[in-house]
C-alpha cells in the first residue's frame, strides 16, 4: 500500500491518462469486498454491492467524455494493466491493515513502520532505475512536500485504516471513488473547470453509491 501500489500507479500513468488511471483505480472498491470475503469471511449486503456499482458507474460517467477519444494501443492497455495491477496492492494493504487492527495492533505505529518500509523498498527501486535524489529549496517545492507527507500520508492514511478498522475493508473501499470526486469538485471551485451534464450525472450517482454503502444500520 506505501510502495509498490505507487510505484505502478506512477508507471501507469506513462501511458495513460488521469482518467482512466482513477476509473482502474476504483476498481479497488470491488477488489476490497472479494478480498474481505476470502481473508475474513465478510459478507457483503447487498446495499453494499448496490452502492458499490453505482459509483464505479458514477466514475465511468464523470471521465467518459476524457476517455472517449482514448485509442486502445499496446501502451494505453499495458498501463491500464499497472494501474489495475496497483489497485490490487492497495487493496492487499486494506487486508493487511485489517488484519492488524484485529490483533489490536495501533494504527499510528502500524502506519509509521509501514511507511519506512515502503520508503526503503521504494528508494531501492528508484535507484535500480537510476533515478536521481534531488531535493529543490523553494519554497512551492518545500511547502507542497511538508503538506503531502503531514497531511496527505500521516493523517489521511490514519484517517482511512482508522475508518477501515471501523467499518471494514468492505465499505471504506469506497473512498477510493471519492477521491476523484473530490479532485473534480476542486477543479470546478478554483481552476475553472466547466459543469456540464456529465459531472452532475457522475455526482450524483457516486453519492447515491456513498449513501447506500455507509447507511446507518445496514448488514455485513
Amino acid at each position: 500500500m506505501f510502495c509498490l501500489n505507487y510505484i505502478l500507479a506512477y508507471r501507469a500513468q506513462i501511458y495513460i491518462t488521469s482518467a482512466l488511471s482513477a476509473i482502474a483505480f476504483s476498481s479497488m472498491l470491488w477488489m476490497n469486498i472479494i478480498n474481505a470475503r476470502l481473508f475474513f469471511g465478510v459478507r457483503a449486503s447487498a446495499r453494499t454491492y448496490l452502492g458499490a456499482l453505482l459509483g464505479m458507474v458514477g466514475i465511468i460517467v464523470l471521465f467518459g467524455p476524457q476517455v472517449a477519444d482514448v485509442s486502445l494501443s499496446d501502451g494505453v492497455f499495458f498501463g491500464s494493466v499497472l494501474a489495475v495491477i496497483g489497485a490490487l496492492m492497495a487493496s492487499f494493504g486494506n487486508m493487511a491493515s485489517q488484519a492488524a487492527q484485529k490483533t489490536k495492533l495501533p494504527v499510528v505505529q502500524s502506519n509509521a513502520w509501514s511507511m519506512l518500509y515502503g520508503g526503503l523498498f521504494t528508494g531501492v527501486v528508484a535507484l535500480a532505475q537510476g533515478h536521481p535524489f534531488t531535493f529543490d529549496p523553494t519554497a512551492g517545492y518545500v511547502i507542497s512536500l511538508v503538506y503531502l507527507t503531514v497531511f496527505g500520508s500521516v493523517v489521511a492514511f490514519g484517517a482511512y485504516l482508522t475508518l477501515l478498522g471501523r467499518i471494514g475493508a468492505h465499505k471504506a473501499g469506497y473512498a477510493t471513488v471519492m477521491f476523484p470526486v473530490v479532485a473534480l469538485g476542486f477543479s470546478l471551485l478554483f481552476e475553472g473547470m466547466a459543469l456540464d451534464l456529465w459531472i452532475v450525472a457522475g455526482f450524483g450517482l457516486v453519492l447515491a453509491g456513498n449513501v447506500l454503502v455507509l447507511r446507518i444500520g445496514s448488514s455485513h
